[in-house]
């Protein structure tokens, strides 16, 4: 990944660093990573992440 310095604004190029990052989904995969998760757990977090997803669907479908 590449991030380029202008006018030496470094604060400015961590700014894009991090946001690049978010889209990609480093930092939700590193929390995922920070713990161990049985099988089960897994299963269950997939399961509340799809449910979490339908209703989000279903909810912008109704505003349209």
């Amino acid at each position: 990944m590449i991030v380029y310095v202008r006018d030496n604004n470094v604060e400015q190029a961590i700014r894009a660093l991090k946001k690049k990052l978010q889209r990609e989904g480093v930092f939700k995969e590193m929390k995922k990573r920070k713990h161990f998760e049985t099988k089960g757990q897994i299963e269950a977090r997939r399961k509340s992440e799809a449910a979490r997803r339908y209703i989000k669907l279903s909810r912008d479908s109704f505003a349209i």
